[in-house]
Parts: C-alpha cells; structure tokens; sequence
C-alpha cells in the first residue's frame, strides 16, 4: 500500500538500460499522452503514490465463482488448481529438498490489505471513491506530478490516509521475512509504498521497493532533499510543505505516474535470470514495468501465483509446464503454504516476539517500534526446521 524506497543507491551509476518510468496498462493513456496533466517527467529516483494500491481493489477483492474456479485452476499437466494441494504442495516439495534456493517474490498492494489498509476502487469504500469532493479529472490524476504541481492538496489528503505508523505488518509479510532467513529470498521485489516489509524486518539489500516510499522527502521539481519527519508534520497538520531552496512544493518520495523507477529497481537484470523460484502474490500485474517482470526468469523456472484472482500469463488456459496457481484469501493461502513447509510455528513466535518488542519500545522513549535484528530471529529458527544445505 498500499504503502515503501530506498535512497542507497542513489549516488551510484545507472546501468546500461534505458529509463524505464512507471506507468499503468489501464491508465496509460492518460499518464503519457497529451493534455494539462499528460506529460511524462524526467525525474529520476523520486516520488510516487500509487495504483499499487489500486491494484489491491482487483486482487484483494472478491473471488472467483465455483464455475470459474475450476475453468481458470485447471492446469494442462495436474488437478484443477486453487484448493489446497496440488500447485502449492509441488511447490513446497521442491523447496523442501532444496531445489529452491534463490527465490524472488514480486508483491502487490493485496498482501497489505490484511493489516487493515483499504483498497483504491471498491465503490463506496475505496479510496478513489472519497477522492470525489476535490473534483480531479479523473481518480489517478492525484498521482499526477503535474497535476500535483498545479493543487498538491488532494494528494496530501490521501497521504494522510497511507502515511505509515497506522498498521502492522501481517502473516503474509513475516512469510516473506522467514524466507530470508531460511537463507532463501534472493529478493522482494514491491510495489507497495506503507513500509511494512521494512517494519516487519526484511533488511534493505534484500528488497526493492520499486514505487518508492515515504522514508524520504524532496522538491518535486529540484530534487532538493527535506527532512521527512518535518513534511510528515507539515502534511498531517493540513499544512503545505516547501522547498527551502525554490520554494516549490515538497512531496514524500513516492514514484508517481512516468516517472523513473529508482536505480535499484534495476537489480532485476541480475536477480530474475538467478532465480530457480518466482512468487507472485497480491498483484494484478497491471501495473509496468513490474507486470513484465514476472516473464523474464528461464523458462524452466517453477512461478506460483498466489492470489484472488488469476492475472497476466496465468490466465492462459493452459497454464505453461511449471507455472502453478492458488487462488483465494491470500491470507488463508500463506497460512497453508507456510504448514506445507513445516515454518508455521515459526512465523506465528516471529510475529509475538516483535509484537512484545513493540509494546515495550513504545512504552519506552522511542515511541516507534523496532525491528528485532536478524541474528534474534535466526536463533529461534532451529536447524531441523531449514532446508539441507
């Protein structure tokens, strides 16, 4: 989210690839084209609130019919897909005996809506549908930089809204945590910006947070960095934030539609042809570049899709030899996976043990929760519970 982007390498050299800017398959036309708001920006490695929260209104709502279940769960070489078993069980009896040892996740706002953080497009309810009173053109037009530059009060609105310190990291996010310290996450690839996979511990090399987050703050049109803890203030009193500098407005550094993606973004050249296991899990892939990410590890490669809907290739009937589908609560989904691995009680101490950590730093002087360290949840994780090396 639904809400996460790291500045560490910032500094560094673009690879040999050309920019690549953020953009939506369902709203390109408006975020690219022509018009008062249409026209793609150049800034590099800033700011973005997001669909990938819109995305959760698709993948974190409803769920297929009976009828549709079993046409869109069959697979052209197993059981029909989407219950217990079959897909998901292969998948853990790889991993099991280790034949799955660098595993990249690419995530979406549905692993956030668990933890309470609502979704962009459920009418009523969702976020764009109580954007109405400020009159934008159109509901993505409050990720707009133009249309920011021109009234940055609607979006200020919404970060009121996604802001992180309100919610908790959920089952799905200490699943992802557990992989890294069973030695097995390559790397999570985000596209949420709420910070929860920071919050629950999984360590900055190990994650891309692709659209940014609110960890950071700059001038929206000279880059100037601001402290982010004085725009937070600033935008949660109703005030404006402004460049010291220019004296432009200042926004969270949240990568907002055609803008580029940040320079880390780019370790996917690397991460994706290593991969000998791709997740998919909350996501709509509707949402580029990170849609055509998922078809860029070796054919070979086993992709599960854990999600309420089936998206981009697994709605191909049939499914390409390797590519495995769970559909349903992807809550519920994890819950079984991490049973079928044997790291359930696991997860459940991680998620107590932090939420204790919590509680005592926040009565103490911090007043924020810290992350208990990796060495601390290594410990508890016994050797018979990981993978042979």
């Amino acid at each position: 989210m639904s809400g996460s982007k790291s500045k560490e390498d910032d500094g560094s050299s673009r690879p040999a690839v050309a920019r690549i800017t953020r953009s939506s398959r369902s709203t390109e036309s408006r975020d690219s084209g022509p018009g008062q708001y249409g026209k793609q920006r150049k800034k590099q490695l800033h700011s973005a609130l997001t669909q990938d929260l819109s995305q959760m209104s698709v993948s974190g709502q409803g769920s297929p019919t009976p009828s549709e279940g079993k046409q869109l769960g069959q697979r052209h070489d197993g059981p029909a897909l989407g219950k217990c078993g079959g897909g998901l069980a292969s998948v853990a009896r790889r991993m099991k005996i280790g034949r799955c040892r660098n595993i990249v996740v690419v995530a979406g706002a549905g692993i956030s809506t668990p933890s309470g953080i609502p979704d962009f497009r459920t009418p009523g309810t969702g976020l764009y549908a109580n954007l109405e009173a400020f009159n934008i053109p159109y509901p993505e037009a409050i990720f707009n930089v133009d249309y920011f530059s021109n009234d940055p009060q609607p979006f200020f609105s919404l970060a009121k809204v996604l802001y992180p310190g309100s919610h908790r990291p959920n089952y799905i996010h200490f699943f992802i945590r557990m992989l890294h310290h069973k030695g097995l996450l390559l790397r999570m690839y985000t596209q949420n910006i709420d910070g929860l996979e920071k919050l629950c511990g999984i360590p900055d090399d190990k994650l891309v947070e692709g659209h940014g987050s609110f960890a950071t703050a700059s001038c929206h049109l000279c880059y100037t960095p601001y402290p982010s803890e004085e725009a937070k203030r600033a935008i949660m009193s109703g005030d404006i934030p402004t460049c010291t500098f220019c004296a432009a407005t200042v926004k969270p550094d949240v990568v907002f539609f055609g803008e580029d993606l940040p320079q880390k973004y780019f370790l996917h050249t690397k991460d994706f042809p290593k991969a000998d296991l791709l997740i998919i899990m909350g996501t709509s892939l509707q949402i580029e570049p990170f849609a055509s990410l998922v078809n860029t590890v070796r054919a070979t490669v086993p992709r599960l899709l854990l999600n309420r809907h089936p998206v981009g290739p697994f709605q191909r009937i049939p499914l390409r030899r390797g590519d495995h589908m769970e559909l349903g609560d992807l809550e519920n989904t994890v819950r079984k996976f991490a049973e079928m691995l044997g790291w359930h009680d696991d997860i459940v101490e991680l998620m107590k043990s932090q939420e204790q950590q919590c509680i005592a730093t926040v009565g103490g002087r911090s007043g924020t929760c810290s992350e208990e360290s990796d060495s601390e949840t290594d410990s508890k994780c016994s050797a018979s519970s990981c993978p042979s090396n």
